[in-house]
């Protein structure tokens, strides 16, 4: 699964979303219920915990990924389509130590 991202110091940000529509992607449905995963950037592949960032982090953040240039758009505009706020998630790197081994494709449950 291919998601758009942008760090926030150690952590990665991103939005649990499916197009604009209403449906939770499957990928933020499967890390809700495991949160532990692995995911491959242009650092390489980490080891992170999902979370969902709520109250004024949920905010700040929100504001971090529409400030971005990374072809989020308009987020207020998209968001009103949808009849639920857009989970805001934070993937805190788990491992701080050096990214992990590349693997092949399929392996090690990776997220985006």
């Amino acid at each position: 699964m291919i998601v758009s991202y942008v760090p926030d110091g150690s952590s990665y940000v991103t939005l649990a979303m499916n197009g604009w529509a209403d449906p939770p992607p499957a990928w933020w449905l499967n890390l809700l219920a495991h949160p532990d995963a692995v995911v491959e950037t242009v650092d390489g592949r980490q080891r992170v915990r999902a979370r969902e960032a709520t109250g004024p982090d949920r905010e700040r953040l929100w504001e971090v990924l529409a400030a971005s240039d990374d072809g989020w758009g308009e987020l207020d505009d998209f968001a009103a389509r949808r009849s639920h706020p857009t989970p805001v998630v934070v993937l805190e790197l788990s491992d701080q130590s050096e990214p992990l081994a590349q693997e092949g494709p399929g392996e090690g449950g990776e997220v985006g």
